[in-house]
């Protein structure tokens, strides 16, 4: 009888395994959560719904001094700009209080929304999949198993010929600073190395969110175009300043990407935002 290849990142069943979880947020970054999951509850009280940690901090491999914090917040209804306003200045608060991280980045949505038929298979997906529940009740209770498959990869990535429009208007506003561009390259880096990962997804038959294993896996079906996601996981990690890098996202990498992402999977279901 053959042996049953066990894929990264999937369970016995071949749905793709939660990850993170509490105990593996690192000690030096314990504090952080601790005050975020505290002002959270102080900004929105029973309006909370639920809110979940994702990214580096509780898969365990943050970095302190270069790793963000990154939480997702669920309301009880759609929020408003006052709640929009609420968990910038959460952010920008814990940022300044806890030099073991740089930067805040939260996700703020509904609860329906997010439960919603339209959102399954991209909101719903990331809260069941790559999202660790911090409070509350868990929304991924309510959601399906998910498989690797082109739907998933459709509606997860699907839209970045949508984006790419916008990161032109990003890169021609942003400040004229080395830190300004470092940030860009970190986000749009990782970007399209995460839209290069899942065009590959379901030919892989995984799930991997380490940028330098998305690349690899990608480089193994589009070689012609590996070294550059090699290239842009790296500055996923470690950015540049360099606005030659943003120009070639934004004039070569994102559109040829954008195209072979529709022909392959479909473009993404449309959205009223």
């Amino acid at each position: 009888m053959a042996e049953t290849i066990r894929r990264p990142g999937l369970d016995d069943h071949g749905f793709i395994a939660r990850e993170g979880s509490l105990a593996r947020v690192p000690d030096v970054f314990r504090p952080v959560v601790a005050a975020a999951r505290d002002g959270l509850l102080e900004a929105f009280g029973a309006r909370l719904h639920s809110a979940y940690l994702y990214g580096s901090i509780p898969r365990g491999t943050a970095r302190a001094g270069r790793s963000d914090l990154d939480l997702l917040v669920a309301l009880r209804e759609e929020p408003a700009d006052a709640d929009r306003e609420a968990v910038r200045a959460l952010g920008e608060a814990v940022d300044e209080e806890f030099a073991q991280i740089d930067g805040v980045g939260t996700l703020l949505y509904g609860r329906e929304r997010l439960l919603s038929d339209l959102e399954r298979y991209d909101l719903g997906w990331f809260v069941a999949c790559l999202c660790t529940p911090l409070l509350g009740a868990d929304l991924a209770e309510q959601l399906p198993r998910y498989r690797p498959d082109s739907l998933l990869a459709r509606e997860t990535n699907g839209d970045l010929a949508l984006w790419l429009p916008r990161w032109r208007e990003r890169i021609a506003d942003a400040e004229d600073t080395e830190e300004a561009r470092r940030r860009l390259v970190r986000f749009m880096s990782r970007h399209l190395v995460r839209t290069g990962f899942t065009l590959v997804m379901p030919r892989w038959n995984g799930w991997t969110s380490d940028l330098r294993e998305m690349a690899e896996a990608f480089a193994a079906s589009y070689p012609q175009r590996g070294a550059q996601l090699r290239t842009a996981a790296g500055y996923g990690y470690e950015p540049v300043s360099d606005p030659e890098v943003l120009r070639t996202y934004v004039d070569d990498l994102g559109p040829w990407l954008a195209d072979e992402y529709a022909r392959v999977h479909g473009v993404k279901a449309p959205r009223p935002d």
